[in-house]
């Protein structure tokens, strides 16, 4: 994957969509979360009348590990997040190994090559820009700094329902934590615009200077990276998005050791299925010389599995194929003149926004 930087990048940080519902409209935002000011809209706390002295109770702390899981987590992962400042705003970030490298989202560090990061314990360091994966919203920074205490990655699909614990710096308030579920799995994310992506959705409150930080389980481990939320106020609303912690650091690791940074092509253009009651992606294009042409899927194939991974449309396949990397052979499933079949497809490089 390349580390060289471009002076312009394509992610946008926020796009709007319309829902209509019967005859009322309502806006939808996609909203990146990098807060573009350096100040949160704090506001005055109300006086508090001070107890006197025969008022105040002392009580010893009941404290037991393991019955309080969010706040065991926030032990686990807050010493490994950071908070990242540039010449345009803020953002966070997870450290990724002890040697100074620190994972983030790419629209973060859009436009700069160098930022000042802060740890946990307040110390603060420039940092550099070595790297990004625009494809999948990640990003690498490195730093001068050895002995770092790295965030363990779980690469293991999350299950929807299980506790999601989100840390980072919603407008500017730094080690910030809030808690949730994981909402969903394999969630189709249109929201940036050009693309769709495959993303890990969570009910945890993030929100702008979030983006960048982890989205942990109950025992701290990275789950994803949060990128993204749909929103009606431009804040939280309950629907938040990550990049799953196994995309985040296969192209990490990329990154790190100079691998250029490629997207996965199947090689088909598709639609979705009209024939009521059946979900899919149905293939009305295949690419010359590609991975779908050599498997033989065929105009008129219907795409309701792509890797284990159900597909509900044309929008569900574009994102899936990004989960994946080029060279890989995925088991895609098919129906072809009403029966299913598995075809076994080698994936190339993307030079062309189709599948």
């Amino acid at each position: 994957m390349s580390n060289e930087m471009t002076e312009s990048r394509r992610m946008p940080t926020w796009l709007a969509a319309v829902l209509v519902f019967g005859a009322a409209a309502v806006l939808i935002v996609g909203l990146s979360l990098f807060y573009p000011d350096g100040t949160g809209p704090v506001t005055e706390a109300t006086a508090v009348t001070d107890p006197g002295p025969d008022e105040i109770q002392v009580v010893a702390p009941s404290y037991v590990p393991g019955e309080e899981p969010i706040a065991d987590a926030a032990a686990v992962i807050l010493p490994s997040t950071v908070h990242i400042q540039t010449n345009t705003g803020l953002g966070s970030g997870v450290i990724f190994r002890e040697d100074g490298y620190i994972i983030t989202a790419a629209h973060v560090v859009d436009g700069v090559d160098s930022v000042r990061v802060r740890f946990a314990d307040g110390e603060q360091v420039a940092g550099t820009v070595i790297g990004f994966a625009e494809s999948v919203d990640i990003a690498v920074i490195e730093v001068d700094r050895t002995g770092l205490e790295a965030a363990t990655f779980s690469t293991a699909k999350p299950r929807v329902g299980q506790m999601a614990i989100a840390v980072g710096s919603p407008w500017g308030l730094e080690s910030t934590v809030t808690a949730g579920i994981i909402s969903a799995v394999d969630q189709t994310n249109c929201s940036f615009g050009d693309t769709c992506y495959s993303m890990v959705q969570t009910d945890a409150a993030i929100n702008p200077g979030n983006s960048g930080g982890a989205l942990v389980d109950r025992h701290g481990q990275v789950v994803g990276i949060n990128v993204s939320i749909f929103s009606t106020s431009g804040s939280n609303d309950g629907v938040g998005f990550a990049v799953p912690a196994s995309i985040a650091v296969e192209y990490a690791n990329g990154i790190i050791s100079g691998e250029p940074v490629e997207t996965a092509f199947l090689g088909v253009r598709g639609a979705n299925v009209n024939t009521s009651g059946q979900a899919g992606s149905v293939i009305v294009e295949v690419i010359e010389g590609s991975g779908a042409e050599t498997a033989g899927l065929r105009l008129d194939d219907v795409v309701i599995g792509f890797g284990g991974v159900p597909i509900r449309g044309w929008t569900d396949l574009i994102a899936q194929v990004r989960v994946h990397q080029p060279g890989e052979t995925v088991e895609v499933l098919i129906l072809r003149d009403g029966e299913e079949m598995t075809i076994d497809v080698t994936l190339g490089v993307r030079t062309e926004d189709v599948g």
